[in-house]
């Protein structure tokens, strides 16, 4: 892509490599920062995002160290990044540069670098647990009405994470109706459905799983199936 402005025209990777929101992930251990940061420069208010701390994760049957790891260090990524665009985005505005084609630019990656963040906050989040679903309970009851029965949505789920190609695969609730409907997002911000809430999420990019699996999804999604934590996940129910 590139990005043309009067008599500038820069390639998009040009453009964000001198932005400094090149790649900010690489894999190594993960550092947690500080638990409470301000920064008045940031659009929309002066709290900037804090990475979160999953490392009580780590023991998971099923995800090695080396895996949750890099997969920790690749959402702070996500995270920085997301600070680092509010920033810059602010000052272009205070510099009177918002209607150039670089801060256009940085405004329509901003979705991709939140929903970075988010969806993994969501996806560890909804880890680490050790008891099955109470079919009784309130989301049990509710599979069971959706989808016929709870291992009928099972199975849904488990086939759309099978897909091919990468992105997450996600358990969303209708807000109008309450319906559940399992949904295939092809990138952090293109495919959400809108009004609808996210209940249980699955990051099916390589880096999810490659480093244990390989080539076989299937055993990663039936390892991350052990240990979905569905106190969680049932109360993200509405």
């Amino acid at each position: 892509m590139t990005i043309r402005g009067g008599a500038n025209t820069i390639s998009r990777r040009k453009f964000l490599q001198v932005s400094g929101l090149g790649v900010v992930a690489t894999f190594g251990m993960h550092r947690q920062a500080p638990s409470q940061t301000t920064k008045p420069s940031l659009e929309g208010g002066g709290v900037m995002y804090i990475a979160k701390d999953y490392s009580k994760l780590i023991g998971m049957e099923g995800f090695s160290e080396t895996l949750l790891r890099n997969h920790f260090t690749l959402y702070q990524g996500y995270v920085t990044n997301t600070n680092k665009i509010l920033e810059l985005l602010a000052q272009m505005m205070k510099e009177d540069k918002a209607s150039t084609p670089e801060w256009a630019e940085l405004k329509r990656r901003m979705g991709w670098e939140f929903n970075g963040m988010r969806l993994h906050e969501y996806y560890f989040e909804n880890l680490g647990g050790k008891s099955p679903l109470k079919k009784d309970g309130k989301l049990g009851k509710k599979l069971a009405e959706d989808f016929g029965s709870y291992e009928t949505w099972e199975k849904a789920f488990k086939t759309v994470g099978s897909m091919r190609g990468i992105g997450w695969t996600v358990l969303y609730q209708d807000l109008t109706n309450g319906r559940l409907i399992n949904f295939w997002i092809n990138e952090h911000d293109g495919g959400h459905p809108a009004g609808c809430n996210p209940i249980l999420v699955l990051d099916v990019f390589e880096h999810a799983f490659m480093i244990d699996y390989g080539l076989k999804r299937a055993d990663y999604i039936n390892a991350f199936f052990k240990n979905i934590n569905w106190a969680v996940v049932e109360g993200r129910l509405k």
